[in-house]
């Protein structure tokens, strides 16, 4: 009796010894960080920047004015769009990848990928020049003669959203292509001997089986995208202000710290809700389909 339960104090102690690196990483970099923005709200801004040690709410009811409600809201808008957007592209996609023979599903998975190749400010400056107004797009449409003159397609809503959407899209092919490929033939095999038709197959077995990929590719996109300030700066030219944009300001340029906390603990909140939310859905999920099957 006591051998065994020496060899299993031994393999908790080797288990808990492989996450000591992995914890300490999450602690200082991710624990320790939300601590700080944590307490700065709560704490007054010195006269000339920096942080006075005196507890406050005016950050948090700061940040309920209106001004501030209209730039949360509007980032929400953006970030749900970009979502949308991006299901709706990646999931054909990701349909499409899975339908290939096993040969060239790993060739386009890697030209999927290909952009991460290259820098995020490089391929946000590479949207700049395509969207100009002397941008390819436009000289296009300009010599089809589709318009008299360019469109305004950069430094606006759209520009941003496109922004999003291409930067973001691959990791949603990524994550619908992994939870068709889990998703089980047969079932979808018998769908098709009882008579259903492929839209309800699609809308009955297919598209709820495969539910856990699209709600982790979503929060994906929309977790880093509420919080983006890069481009909005760049494809949106200060035209289109997000949240991520005002907390950049306030710990850059107005050194008001504690105000900047105070609007990342928001946002932080917001982003760990849907994260939990996204966490629940995925294992209520699986244990209906390990019921199912």
């Amino acid at each position: 009796m006591a051998q065994p339960a020496s060899r299993e104090r031994s393999t908790s102690a080797a288990a808990l010894l492989l996450t000591l690196p992995g914890l300490a990483w999450i602690t200082a970099l991710l624990l320790v960080p939300c601590g700080l923005i944590f307490a700065y709200s709560f704490l007054e801004r010195g006269t000339y920047g920096g942080i006075v040690y005196n507890p406050t709410y005016a950050n948090f009811v700061r940040a309920l004015e209106v001004t501030y409600v209209g730039i949360f809201l509007t980032s929400l808008r953006i970030a749900s769009l970009a979502t949308a957007v991006s299901l709706i592209v990646a999931y054909p996609a990701a349909y499409a990848i899975s339908r290939l023979p096993p040969r060239w599903q790993l060739l386009v998975l890697f030209l999927v990928i290909l952009p991460f190749w290259s820098n995020y400010l490089i391929r946000s400056y590479a949207w700049m020049v395509v969207l100009n107004n002397q941008g390819v797009l436009n000289q296009a449409l300009l010599s089809s003669g589709v318009v008299s003159q360019p469109v305004k397609l950069l430094y606006n809503e759209f520009a941003v959203v496109l922004g999003l959407v291409y930067n973001y899209l691959p990791f949603v092919i990524l994550s619908i292509f992994a939870s068709i490929q889990r998703l089980n033939p047969e079932l979808l095999e018998a769908s098709a001997d009882l008579g259903a038709p492929g839209w309800r197959t699609f809308f009955s077995v297919m598209l709820p089986m495969t539910a856990p990929g699209i709600a982790a590719g979503g929060v994906f996109v929309f977790v880093l995208s509420i919080g983006n300030f890069v481009t909005p700066d760049l494809l949106g030219g200060g035209q289109v202000t997000m949240v991520g944009n005002v907390i950049y300001g306030q710990f850059m340029s107005a050194r008001d710290w504690p105000f900047g906390a105070a609007l990342a603990l928001f946002l932080l909140t917001i982003m760990f809700g849907l994260l939990c939310a996204q966490a629940y859905f995925a294992s209520n999920t699986n244990i209906q389909s390990e019921r199912q099957t």
